[in-house]
């Protein structure tokens, strides 16, 4: 596990010395952090790279994960359609079950009473603060999701839990909630570049990781990586491979590559791209839709040899790693999203992403710049075409993506902004802020 002082080469000296500097000053503090799941997901991917971090720090900081049987997590994942919008109903029965699974699990945790500071992930734990009404440290609700249009039912509910924390957490300005009386703080997430999803690996070693897959190089690879969630759009991604490679005359794209010809784009969008998609991601515990997203997704393949889908077990980080390497164009076309990490994963290793236009997405990708923003199918189709056309434009978008995530989307910022958010609460009286 990378220490901070790991980071120097990449961000500089002047960052960690300040870093170091930020936890002298929380030497000590005993800080708990709580989610749903160790595996499968952002959430748990950050946990596992920002807490040995924070330990560097002198803090003392714990993981724990909450338990919860099948019918919990269905219900949550309810919550979660909820609060990004969808119009689900969620019974009076349904709240019940989901107060008495975070009940249990508050019986079972008597001791964070007594923690200077208690980070409570998403709507999974929330309602667990109302069993500490005698603690002693700040607790922060850290939301991951996207509530600007929540389902008003379930926010409003969630709300009576939320309301009770010292701060919430929010990607981004968009996500706050002005109903909400709390302190409210900006931290987008960020990538661990040592980490083995995004640390430098050979061409060998891609070659092999693609072919362990049985992934070939002879055709330009289309990737999207993630969880099977409606949100993200799967079937969409499928949709959209299907419309760039649509009947017609065959543009053999890699002679572009060794000759770098000039193209006429109006004439070239219109012809078929020989090319290849491939999607891959985990199911996770506390996502049972994962499963059937999957299945839809394989039903509307229909033995498509040139479209992969590859479920990852855990911890398949350089096999991540390789896929957005090896790909002409990453794509995060989510309906949805909270932050989308596969975005900057894919920036920082030079490769142009076609992101949804929602979400954190737009704070990675500047349009035209390191990548495209896409409202629909066809503005995907059109913006892939575009990049496989044109490879040495793709190549300067993604050396400007690999710059807006080094100066913005690193781990050791993240590191800062927690230290930063802690000492605010700890010494700033209460009021409204944002960080």
């Amino acid at each position: 596990m990378p220490s901070l002082w790991d980071y120097e080469k990449i961000v500089g000296a002047d960052v960690i010395n300040e870093i170091m500097s930020l936890g002298d000053r929380l030497a000590g503090r005993r800080i708990i952090h709580i989610n749903s799941t160790k595996v499968g997901g952002g959430v748990a991917e950050i946990l596992q790279k920002l807490l040995p971090l924070l330990n560097d720090c002198k803090l003392n900081v714990e993981w724990r994960v909450i338990e919860g049987d099948d019918k919990f997590f269905r219900i949550t994942k309810d919550f979660h359609n909820a609060l990004h919008g969808a119009d689900l109903e969620i019974s009076q029965g349904m709240l019940d079950h989901y107060l008495k699974v975070n009940t249990k699990n508050a019986e079972q945790m008597e001791d964070l009473s007594e923690a200077d500071f208690v980070v409570i992930h998403d709507p999974q734990p929330a309602a667990m603060i109302k069993h500490f009404p005698k603690r002693k440290g700040k607790w922060i609700w850290r939301c991951h999701i996207d509530v600007s249009t929540p389902n008003v039912r379930v926010w409003e509910f969630l709300k009576t839990f939320v309301s009770q924390y010292d701060a919430a957490v929010f990607h981004i300005d968009k996500f706050a909630k002005k109903d909400l009386l709390i302190r409210q703080f900006i931290i987008p997430p960020s990538i661990d570049p040592l980490s083995p999803k995004n640390m430098e690996i050979s061409a060998d070693d891609i070659d092999r990781i693609l072919l362990k897959h049985g992934i070939k190089r002879k055709k330009p690879i289309i990737s999207q990586i993630g969880r099977f969630d409606r949100l993200k759009d799967p079937t969409g991604v499928v949709s959209m491979y299907k419309s760039v490679k649509n009947p017609g005359e065959v543009v053999d794209v890699f002679r572009l590559f060794r000759d770098d010809e000039f193209l006429d784009l109006t004439r070239a969008v219109k012809k078929r791209i020989d090319c290849q998609l491939l999607l891959a991601g985990g199911l996770a515990k506390d996502d049972p839709e994962g499963q059937e997203v999957y299945q839809e997704v394989l039903r509307m393949v229909k033995g498509d040899k040139d479209i992969k889908i590859l479920i990852l077990p855990p911890f398949a980080d350089i096999d991540i790693n390789a896929i957005q390497r090896a790909s002409h164009v990453v794509l995060q076309k989510s309906l949805k999203e909270g932050f989308a990490l596969t975005v900057s994963e894919a920036l920082w290793k030079g490769t142009p992403v076609v992101g949804g236009n929602t979400g954190g997405i737009p704070l990675q990708i500047i349009n035209g710049v390191n990548g495209f923003l896409v409202n629909s199918i066809e503005e995907a189709a059109d913006r892939v075409r575009f990049l496989l056309m044109n490879p040495q434009k793709a190549k300067e978008m993604g050396k400007a993506g690999r710059e807006h995530v080094r100066k913005n989307f690193l781990m050791t910022r993240y590191v800062r902004d927690h230290l930063l958010m802690y000492l605010t609460l700890e010494l700033i009286p209460r009021k409204l802020t944002q960080l």
